[in-house]
């Protein structure tokens, strides 16, 4: 018994019961055209996504360019302990003068125009984005580790003295035994 067979001229399918089942051609036209309304909603939703999120970040710059900026007034500031020292004072200076214009650019420059040019400078310069890369993994690891120690030792601190209150609280419940 045979579960169904297609008749070649015609390109249609029947079921046992010889009912003609519906036509391949037609079919494939709807999967094909399901999968490219598919594809066009997934197209519409990276889009908006994409849009949605240059539009967060362009908003956000104005904070970074903001912080970037309060950390170049930071440096300026702190120039005014190093009098004494006219070569550190001028390198912070510089520093705080760079930050500064960091800032300017990132306020003026769209998301896409920033992050254009700090590819280029990734593709250009690898060794140095290594090298920096690294630095900030280290710098990151030693903050962590100096945070846990520090979170350490406070449970530690307040660990004895919870202890210490604890002995406290029992040797003034109890009767002394002393000189009996």
């Amino acid at each position: 018994m045979s579960v169904g067979y297609e008749d070649r001229n015609v390109n249609r399918r029947t079921d046992p019961a010889g009912n003609e089942t519906a036509d391949w051609d037609d079919l494939k036209s709807d999967v094909g055209d399901i999968a490219g309304v598919a594809i066009e909603r997934g197209r519409h939703f990276l889009d908006t996504a994409r849009h949605q999120a240059t539009d967060y970040v362009d908003r956000r710059k104005g904070d970074m360019a903001q912080s970037v900026a309060d950390l170049a007034g930071s440096l300026r500031e702190s120039t005014s302990s190093f009098d004494d020292r006219p070569n550190i004072k001028a390198f912070v200076d510089s520093a705080a003068e760079g930050l500064e214009q960091l800032a300017d650019s990132i306020r003026q420059r769209s998301f896409p125009e920033i992050y254009s040019e700090v590819e280029d400078v990734m593709r250009r310069r690898p060794v140095a984005v290594a090298a920096v890369s690294v630095a900030l993994g280290f710098l990151a690891a030693r903050f962590i580790k100096a945070s846990s120690e520090g979170r350490n030792a406070e449970m530690m601190a307040a660990e004895r003295r919870h202890q210490a209150s604890e002995r406290m609280r029992r040797g003034a419940s109890q009767p002394s035994t002393r000189g009996a």
